[in-house]
C-alpha cells in the first residue's frame, strides 16, 4: 500500500488500520454538524491504496458508499478535495476529464493539464477507465468537444504512442531542430504538423537535445517560437508538451501559482494538481514553488483559501 511516487508530501501511513479508520469517518458524521477536521486527519495521511482499504472496509462494516456519505455530509471545495482523494489515480484523472468537457465550453486547460503530463501506460489506463465509468471512448469525446489541429494534437496524445526510450540520434535531433525551425520561424505560415510528429512523438532525452540545436538554429527558445508563432489552446498544449518534457515539477509549480494569483482563485485547478501529485512528486513541486516565485505553496495556499479547505490543502502538501 505504498504511495504512487517517492517524491509525494504523503506517505504510507505506518500502523495503519483501515477498521479503525473507518471508525473514526462514521464517527465524524455522526449527528448533527460534521467534524471535518477528523476527515482531514485520516484521509490526508494515507495513501490512494490505504484510502481503497478504507473504503472496502467502510462497505463491509456500515453497508453503504463511504464517498456517498462524504458526498452527502459535505459541500463545496472541501468535499471535491475529499471525494478526488477516495478515487484511483487513473479514476480521478477520467472523472476531470469528462467534468472539463461536461455543459456548455470546454476547460481545455485541464484536457492540455492532464494528457500532456502523463506517461503512456497512464494514458491508457486513464481511456480505458473512461470507457467503464462513462461508456464513451475518451477519444471520441475529445473529438466531440474540440476541433482543428488542437485535436489533432490531443487525439495523438492520446494515442500513447510517443518512444519512451533514451535512445538519442544525434543526426535527427539535428534535423528535427531544422524542421521545426523551417515549419515556423522561416515561414509565413507555420507547418503545425512537423511541430506534431517531433513534439508528440520523440522521447524526452532526444528532445531535449533538440530544443537545444533549435536554440543555436534560431537564437530563441522552442518556447519563445511557439508563442510567436501559434495561439489559444495549440500554443498552450505545444507550451505543455514542452515545459512537461523540460521539468514537469516546474510545470505543475507554474499551474499552481497561476491559480492563486491574478482574479480569484481558480479552485479546479489547485485542487486537482494537489491531488493528483500529492503522493508522486510534491516534495520538488514545492521546491520549485519556492524557487521561481520566492514564497512557499504554503503560503500562497493560507493567504488564498480558508477554513477546513486550507487545512486539508496544506495538510496534503506537507504543511511549510
Amino acid at each position: 500500500m505504498a504511495a504512487i511516487g517517492d517524491r509525494g508530501t504523503v506517505t504510507e501511513a505506518s500502523g495503519f488500520d483501515a477498521e479503525a479508520d473507518c471508525q473514526k469517518l462514521r464517527e465524524a458524521m455522526k449527528g448533527a454538524g460534521t467534524n471535518e477536521a477528523t476527515i482531514t486527519e485520516v484521509l490526508a495521511h494515507r495513501t490512494i491504496a490505504q484510502r481503497q482499504r478504507i473504503k472496502e472496509a467502510y462497505k463491509q462494516t456500515v453497508g453503504k458508499d463511504l464517498a456517498d456519505d462524504l458526498s452527502s455530509e459535505l459541500s463545496g471545495n472541501f468535499k471535491s478535495v475529499v471525494l478526488g482523494l477516495l478515487m484511483l489515480a487513473p479514476v480521478y484523472d477520467a472523472y476531470e476529464l469528462r467534468n472539463a468537457m461536461k455543459g456548455a465550453g470546454t476547460e481545455e486547460a485541464c484536457l492540455i493539464e492532464i494528457l500532456a503530463s502523463r506517461s503512456n501506460a497512464e494514458v491508457k489506463t486513464i481511456c480505458s477507465v473512461y470507457k467503464n465509468e462513462y461508456g464513451k471512448d475518451l477519444e471520441s469525446a475529445v473529438c466531440g468537444d474540440t476541433s482543428g489541429m488542437f485535436q489533432r494534437v490531443l487525439v495523438s496524445l492520446l494515442s500513447a504512442a510517443r518512444d519512451e526510450s533514451d535512445r538519442v540520434d544525434e543526426a535527427q535531433v539535428v534535423q528535427d531542430a531544422k524542421e521545426i525551425y523551417e515549419a515556423g520561424e522561416a515561414e509565413w505560415a507555420t507547418d503545425e504538423d512537423k511541430f506534431l510528429s517531433v513534439l508528440c512523438g520523440r522521447n524526452q532525452h532526444h528532445l531535449l537535445k533538440v530544443f537545444v540545436a533549435y536554440q543555436k538554429i534560431s537564437g530563441r527558445d522552442i518556447e519563445e517560437s511557439i508563442e510567436r508563432e501559434m495561439s489559444g489552446p495549440l500554443a498552450s498544449v505545444f507550451l505543455a508538451i514542452v515545459k512537461c518534457l523540460r521539468n514537469k515539477s516546474a510545470f505543475f509549480a507554474a499551474r499552481l501559482y497561476k491559480s492563486m494569483t491574478g482574479p480569484g482563485v481558480t479552485d479546479s485547478v489547485l485542487i486537482r494538481t494537489v491531488v493528483s501529485r500529492a503522493e508522486i512528486d510534491m516534495l520538488d513541486i514545492k521546491a520549485q514553488f519556492q524557487r521561481m516565485y520566492g514564497k512557499s505553496l504554503s503560503s500562497f495556499i493560507k493567504a488564498d483559501t480558508s477554513g477546513d479547505y486550507r487545512q486539508i490543502l496544506l495538510e496534503l502538501c506537507g504543511g511549510e
